[in-house]
């Protein structure tokens, strides 16, 4: 199996890569080779470890969504990897490249989500519903090029497609997300958002940790890469 990710850091307990965009993390009913599968060939075939290779998902990104995913490789790692997750411990930094400037360059945006499972969509709404989530990220202006802006996101919470609704619902698309309201798209059916940097405590060593993805080498990327 070819290895199309490139590993951030590995040790006993974890393995960070930054995925490509088009890649799913965990398989579907598509039967596409998910990264799971591609970091579980890529762990076996380093060490030569026999039988069955155990990786963890702690979280996952939208399929046209670049950046970084940890993975634990025990289950006690991912264990405690997931309590951090859930206690909203493990930091994560987007950039978000965007079709319009937001009406203000730094601000918070809360909002109400409810996913249409059949048809993969979320919707946002400025007030609670019923069977709604509430979702709430950060963001901050950093940039201009032509008619684009690039956003840092933060999110607070980790709700389905959280960002590419809200920064929508804003009345910012992400460039290629034709599911929230860009009227073109990429050509390697990618979006503009990459999962660019991420911190949390080791789950075994308890050393603060942090993690930086360069965004993918395609050309919309580039006059973006000195923010």
């Amino acid at each position: 199996m070819a290895n199309p990710i490139k590993i951030i850091y590995e040790d006993n307990h974890l393995l960070v890569v930054n995925k490509p965009a088009g890649i799913l993390v965990q398989g579907d009913k598509t039967g596409d080779i998910p990264l799971v599968d591609i970091a579980k060939d890529y762990v076996k075939r380093k060490y030569n470890k026999p039988g069955a290779v155990f990786l963890g998902v702690v979280h996952r990104l939208d399929r046209p969504v670049s950046g970084l995913v940890i993975f634990a490789r025990t289950s006690k790692a991912l264990e405690r990897m997931n309590a951090q997750l859930k206690n909203k411990e493990i930091k994560k930094t987007y950039w978000a490249i965007v079709n319009h400037q937001p009406p203000v360059e730094e601000d918070r945006l809360t909002h109400w989500l409810i996913k249409d499972t059949q048809k993969n969509i979320t919707k946002a709404y400025d007030r609670e519903k019923k069977g709604s989530l509430k979702a709430i990220l950060d963001y901050k202006l950093l940039g201009r090029i032509g008619h684009e802006y690039i956003l840092q996101v933060n999110p607070l919470t980790g709700r389905p497609h959280q960002i590419r609704v809200q920064l929508a619902k804003m009345g910012c698309s992400i460039v290629g997300d034709l599911k929230y309201g860009h009227d073109k798209a990429n050509r390697d059916a990618s979006i503009m958002l990459h999962a660019r940097s991420l911190s949390f405590v080791h789950p075994v060593r308890k050393e603060k940790m942090r993690f930086d993805a360069a965004p993918p080498e395609m050309q919309k990327w580039k006059p973006f890469k000195g923010f």
